[in-house]
């Protein structure tokens, strides 16, 4: 199956009937057969209100900037106990950077911290189960635990400095782990630990080697020691051959895979009689002149920091994928070359476009594409599946170019990979909506896909056709199959593009059911026994704690933690309304937050308003939600700005998560116009909407936001009046590979996507005050994105311009006087030029 995604629309976006009302949800026809009762169509208003202004004490900047420890700890990698009955978290300690371990039962409002010498009794979130769910088994500092769930006893199966991992439940029942690239066996009635293949990444030794060379076969023939010695080694090499072979005690397991390469994944099958194995080339992550100096160290002098390559020093890297056969130690390479598209010349207009500017004509020809297995941010599972039987797999793949993915089984007796499914992208391949796997006892499978245009749920027998199992214009992801094969749940925005419920369709029948009513933004978590769901809930103005539910249609939460302090509980802080802006350059409404003063009154007119749009970072990431903000000292620092009369504005620009495909990709060779183009659109509809003097508008944010002030400022400079980038990108050529190849490909094969997107090449268009604020320990976006940009505007002769450095920050800000330093700073510009 292969299905096509353009840069151009691929479904019907909603359509902005009025200034009040919004046409949307409704179901989207689909190239895959149907086979859902489809969740009912919502109208989606333009305005959403949010719970009300909270507490009553105003926020002040140095509040706001504080040690968030004064805001509560919010419980943390929360997961279910054994029993289905008990939730474990973590909780950072006050003042401190230690974590504890909680154990909380569902039915009390208690929880009780876990000693340090019983951390190893509480299970882990990664934890697995035998198939008939008695057993289960897990990690604790390296070494390996099972529990018997009948019982309740608990058994320490490694003990050992090494770093033992990832176990796995055979069908027959023994255990299986992995120390290194060593996979052991253990089967639990005699205790008895069989290493079940060492996995060497060497070539295969040769043995004795007869001499081949004239003088050395003349040495052996005169010299009666050489000759000797000689047959003594070859005895006992032959002895060595006849003991592997004949005594079944020793373990003869080594599997030679190459010098040079590395492994990137390994699995073993259910039955334990054969591994799949995929290899890359060893490749360094950096090169030599990659560093990064370090002026603040605890020993006064300059620390060298190493850092990695940039996309612009990027090599091409395909993988190999190895079929081992246990039982009769037989390796079998698998080709790409039976993948639909693996030799496609997929940039052909790309690289048309690029040798014609330089005068030149390019031919395009077919040539081996460079594919390795998936890169999915934040995947939770494996890219090689194995089947419950064992006798399939599949595996995830996808092109270099970032413009594929496939999904491929094995025919074990063709040896050959067989494609399922084929998605392309004329842009690039989400690197979220990945997940896919097996329905249990069965040869059909499931996995998430864009080809609708949104992320949607499919399951595809091995030779049937795929069947759509959720279908409209949102967005499914974080899907969890039961063991009967009941339900697929899945977390999705049906109601509106930042209110995320959890949701569950039946893969047999496709009916789809609502599950969790929260009204905000909602994670969850099956229970082992699989009648309950640990739910993750936050809304705008109240960070993320723990409910509980029974796993069932319409169900009711029960809130379990309650960290949120008094003293935050009584600031009085701003809740933002969520409004649908209406787009010049596309159907879609661009979803922002909007911060009123308490004394504005709807409908005021006289153009008398100042106003800030904060542009939110990573560029695929969402922030016009109904949940809690990873961005809450900004939230805090747009609240004070209410309270002095600003209305601040937060925009999901084209380039955001939760929007659809088409939202995602609007940016593919353009990064900062599609976004100052709705910035503009935010500008108008303030002054339109919320009277406010479009001569008195600034905009700020940091890392992709920072990147999009520049933009901004310097493309579109009658837009803005100042603005401030935290730091920022200012080159994408000198940004990471696995992020900014997606977006722009590769710059020795699209330079002019780069020239056309970075901020540095646009630095002469800068006439209004700018404030740069630069970490100089950020191994994220480099310092000398910042110190190359301020060179440049100085060559310009630019006055315009300062810049703050943060001699000890990261990328992600850590000690409350750098926070406090950079929001005073910007507190400052925007007071002194709005």
């Amino acid at each position: 199956m292969i299905f096509n995604l353009s840069s151009s629309k691929t479904l019907v976006a909603l359509a902005v009937t009025s200034s009040i009302m919004l046409a949307g949800c409704s179901a989207t026809a689909n190239t895959s057969s149907s086979q859902q009762s489809a969740l009912p169509a919502t109208p989606v208003a333009a305005v959403v209100n949010t719970p009300a202004d909270a507490g009553s004490q105003n926020i002040t900047l140095e509040q706001a900037m504080a040690n968030p420890d004064w805001i509560g700890n919010q419980p943390k990698n929360a997961y279910w106990a054994s029993d289905s009955a008990t939730i474990i978290y973590a909780q950072k300690q006050q003042g401190s950077n230690l974590n504890d371990i909680y154990s909380q039962p569902i039915n009390s409002k208690k929880a009780m911290q876990v000693s340090l010498d019983k951390l190893h009794t509480v299970g882990a979130s990664k934890a697995v189960y035998s198939s008939d769910r008695t057993l289960q088994a897990y990690t604790f500092k390296g070494n390996v635990f099972v529990k018997n769930l009948t019982t309740g006893e608990l058994k320490q199966i490694t003990a050992t400095s090494a770093n033992e991992s990832k176990p796995q439940f055979l069908n027959n029942g023994d255990l299986v782990y992995r120390q290194g690239n060593v996979f052991f066996k253990v089967d639990l009635k005699t205790g008895l630990s069989t290493e079940l293949a060492n996995l060497k990444l060497a070539d295969e030794p040769k043995g004795l080697q007869e001499p081949t060379s004239y003088i050395a076969k003349e040495q052996h023939k005169l010299i009666e020691f050489v000759a000797l010695q000689h047959k003594n080694k070859q005895d006992t090499q032959t002895r060595n051959e006849q003991i592997n072979a004949q005594n079944s005690s020793i373990a003869n397991t080594a599997f030679y895979l190459g010098d040079g390469n590395v492994i990137k994944e390994a699995q073993l099958s259910p039955n334990g009689d054969a591994l799949i194995v995929v290899l890359q080339k060893q490749q360094s992550w950096r090169d030599k002149g990659d560093i990064m100096p370090n002026y603040i160290t605890d020993d006064a002098t300059i620390e060298p920091k190493k850092v990695r390559r940039r996309v612009a020093d990027a090599k091409e890297q395909t993988s190999s994928v190895i079929h081992i056969n246990l039982i009769d130690k037989t390796q079998t390479p698998l080709s790409f070359d039976t993948l639909p598209g693996f030799d496609e010349d997929v940039l052909a207009e790309v690289k048309k476009e690029n040798y014609a500017r330089d005068g030149k004509t390019y031919k395009s020809k077919k040539a081996p594409r460079g594919i390795n297995l998936i890169t999915n941010w934040g995947l939770n599972q494996a890219p090689i599946v194995w089947n419950d039987d064992g006798t399939q797999v599949a595996i995830m793949l996808e092109a270099w170019d970032n413009k594929d993915r496939w999904i491929a089984t094995i025919d074990f007796d063709k040896n050959e990979l067989v494609s399922q499914h084929r998605l392309h992208d004329d842009a690039w391949i989400a690197y979220a909506f990945n997940n896919f796997g097996w329905l249990h006892n069965s040869n059909t499978l499931y996995y998430l896909s864009e080809e609708s245009g949104y992320s949607q749920l499919y399951k595809k027998p091995l030779n049937g056709k795929a069947t759509a199992l959720t279908s409209g214009q949102f967005e499914v992801s974080d899907i969890t199959l039961t063991h009967d094969n009941s339900a697929i749940y899945y977390k999705a925005n049906v109601e509106h593009p930042g209110l995320y419920e959890i949701y569950r369709v039946n893969p047999q029948t496709g009916k789809n059911e609502q599950v969790t009513d929260l009204n905000g933004m909602t994670d969850y978590t099956l229970s082992p026994d699989e009648s309950k769901l640990l739910l993750k809930h936050s809304k705008i103005t109240m960070p993320t704690e723990l409910f509980v539910a029974d796993a069932k249609a319409n169900t009711t939460a029960t809130q379990l933690t309650h960290t949120v302090s008094d003293e935050f509980l009584a600031k009085k802080l701003t809740a933002p309304k969520i409004v649908a802006v209406p787009s010049s350059h596309t159907e879609q409404p661009i979803y922002a937050k909007v911060y009123y003063p308490s004394d504005y009154v709807e409908g005021e007119t006289g153009k008398s308003r100042k106003a800030v749009i904060f542009n939110h970072g990573a560029g695929y990431l969402q922030n016009s939600h109904m949940g809690w903000s990873v961005y809450f000292r900004e939230f805090m620092f747009h609240s004070l700005l209410a309270d002095e009369g600003y209305i601040v504005m937060d925009m999901d620009y084209r380039a955001s998560k939760g929007y659809g495909r088409d939202w995602r990709t609007a940016i593919y060779r353009q990064m900062g116009t599609p976004e100052t183009q709705d910035l503009a659109d935010g500008v108008k509809w303030m002054a339109q909407n919320a009277n406010v003097d479009t001569n008195a508008v600034g905009t700020y944010g940091g890392s992709y936001g920072g990147f999009m002030t520049f933009m901004a400022l310097f493309t579109a400079p009658e837009l803005f009046q100042s603005g401030a980038a935290l730091r920022p990108v200012t080159d994408w050529a000198h940004y990471n590979t696995a992020y900014t190849a997606n977006i722009l490909n590769h710059p020795d094969v699209d330079p002019i996507a780069y020239e056309r997107s970075s901020p540095i090449y646009y630095a002469e268009g800068l006439n209004k005050r700018l404030l740069i604020n630069a970490p100089m320990v950020d191994d994220n976006v480099f310092f000398q994105d910042s110190v190359r940009l301020v060179q440049r505007l100085i060559e310009l002769e630019k006055q315009n311009f300062e810049t703050a450095i943060f001699p000890v920050e990261p990328h992600g800000f850590v000690q409350p006087s750098s926070w406090l330093d950079e929001y005073r700073r910007i507190h400052k510009l925007f007071k002194e030029t709005l």
